[in-house]
């Protein structure tokens, strides 16, 4: 038997040079474009719709704490009440994280998982929409937790199967798209907040913020009809023993694109890989924090949530119309500010699609982190240097600024956190690992939920310095503690974080490497195939 060869040209055996050759000449004959790749798009879009019931939720809810109608409903409503709304959401979502999302997803399945995580969902805004009388707080605080609880489901199984039916230099493409569904959900629940003020006579006072919520329903319908002819993840079906359907969905999503070799190669991969991980204890979902090598990547995605909240997306996505209003935009006007905010912030996430493949997710991150950490200067200085609306230019300045600040997260951390969070993990640790830290990100949103008004009513504009001095933080932190996963096969990323054979890349590393010597050297920061990191994770990053 052969000793496993290092992934560098001079190691690659004949046999994969032939099926390197068979790829390029695959790609000669221009049939990267084929029926897989169809399939691979066009069911990502559909699972993005998942994200869009999710960020539709989080962008109607700014409408509906304004609407007078919602506040009339609520019995002494005011700033604690509005605030206790807010975030008692995050709650449901890190208690969904903890202790729902990952059974649901390693037991369900990543599709039949998504659909129950949006039957949930559904159940909880019905009980916002019901909320009337006495008892209207207490619907819509529970309907609250209730929804948390589904978007928690959702939002980890949504990006674990995008992530684990998508090619290697796909994946992070993929898996953005999937965000791209979330801020077209924010915008149009902008969109929607803005067109129910128009519903001024007394149908729209009473039911205006009603039929806001319950317009979710429309794109979760289209979801849970369109889930059940999906393939199931192939690296599910293995880790369950059903090897022959998850050859079946391989070939569904790579007939075209790869050869049968290689679409064969690959579930090669993943069968060793499952079976290695399996015939460990690491099944046990305490060796996330037991196990060196899973402590590596759980901290690192856990704290990359966390600081994709704690840089003040939360307080831009649910008190985005107050700071207008605090520029001295009027209330409807206002709403129409967010809509074009979030609908810039699309553009943003669709740029980021076929950028973070080439760049790298640490590049990303970084610069978005700068811009936001600028454009949060601006607006924190400006409104000191001008009080009160003394000044418009310096007002609409900091309006701008507010969307070139979505501009750096919808290219930075609003994506990549996801991505990144989705592809380190191994098959047997992945659901839990990624749910265990996004409940990083939970907690982030609500100590920002709670942090942003009391900071805006005793600081002012100060506010703004402490989210840039986190923004701030956060670019070394990327590049000293995280290494790039880009263009690596997910069964490759014990070669970045230690593991059971952190020294053995696989089939698909040693064509990817072939291919990138035979081509130019565009990526040598990302070649560290012949170089195997200690499991605590020292020596990731240059």
């Amino acid at each position: 038997m052969d000793k496993p060869l290092c992934g560098t040209k001079k190691g690659v055996h004949s046999a994969d040079r032939s099926s390197l050759s068979i790829m390029n000449g695959i790609k000669g004959l221009g049939l990267g474009f084929s029926k897989a790749l169809l399939r691979l798009h066009f069911f990502s879009l559909l699972l993005a719709l998942g994200s869009f019931v999710w960020g539709y939720n989080v962008g109607v809810l700014a409408s509906v704490l304004a609407h007078p109608g919602f506040r009339e409903t609520i019995p002494g409503y005011g700033p604690y009440r509005r605030d206790l709304i807010t975030a008692i959401y995050y709650l449901g979502t890190w208690l969904s994280y903890v202790f729902f999302s990952r059974p649901a997803t390693d037991l369900l399945g990543r599709r039949y998982a998504a659909m129950v995580g949006m039957s949930v969902l559904c159940v909880g805004q019905a009980l916002q929409a019901a909320a009337s009388g006495s008892v209207a707080l207490s619907l819509v605080m529970f309907g609250r937790v209730v929804s948390g609880l589904g978007t928690g489901i959702v939002s980890t199984s949504v990006p674990l199967y995008q992530s684990e039916i998508a090619p290697a230099k796909q994946r992070g493409k993929l898996v953005v798209l999937n965000h791209v569904g979330f801020v077209a959900g924010l915008a149009s629940g902008f969109w929607v907040g803005y067109a129910i003020t128009f519903w001024n006579n007394s149908h729209g006072y009473l039911g205006g913020w009603r039929l806001s919520v319950s317009l979710s329903f429309i794109p979760a319908l289209f979801f849970l009809v369109g889930l059940p002819f999906l393939y199931e993840s192939p690296r599910w079906l293995v880790e369950h023993g059903r090897t022959d359907e998850a050859l079946k969905a391989l070939q569904f999503y790579r007939e075209g694109s790869f050869t049968p070799s290689q679409i064969q190669s690959e579930l090669t991969d993943i069968k060793r890989n499952v079976s290695a991980y399996q015939a460990t204890s690491l099944k046990k979902w305490t060796s996330l924090f037991t196990n060196p090598s899973l402590f590596s990547r759980l901290w690192r995605a856990a704290l990359l949530h966390f600081m994709a909240q704690m840089c003040g997306a939360t307080a831009m996505k649910y008190y985005l119309p107050e700071l207008f209003r605090v520029l001295g935009l009027s209330p409807r006007v206002s709403l129409l500010a967010g809509g074009i905010e979030s609908t810039l912030k699309i553009g943003c996430t669709v740029l980021e699609m076929f950028v973070i493949d080439r760049v790298g997710r640490r590049v990303t991150m970084a610069v978005g982190a700068g811009i936001m950490a600028f454009a949060l200067l601006i607006n924190g200085a400006l409104p000191l240097v001008y009080p009160n609306n003394t000044n418009r230019a310096a007002d609409y300045t900091c309006v701008v600024f507010i969307f070139i600040y979505s501009l750096g997260y919808g290219m930075g951390f609003g994506p990549a956190a996801w991505v990144y969070g989705s592809e380190i993990f191994p098959t047997a640790a992945r659901a839990r690992g990624l749910s265990f830290a996004a409940s990083g990100g939970a907690v982030g949103s609500i100590i920002v939920s709670q942090l942003w008004p009391i900071g805006i009513a005793e600081l002012g504009s100060e506010i703004y310095f402490f989210f840039m001095a986190v923004n701030l933080a956060c670019v070394p932190i990327i590049f000293l503690l995280y290494p790039e996963t880009k263009g690596r096969p997910l069964e490759d990323m014990e070669v970045l974080f230690g593991g059971y054979e952190s020294g053995t890349p696989s089939t698909t590393s040693l064509l990817v490497a072939d291919e990138r010597d035979d081509g130019n050297e565009e990526d040598e920061e990302n070649e560290t195939l012949d170089r195997p990191l200690l499991g605590d994770g020292r020596g990731m990053a240059r």
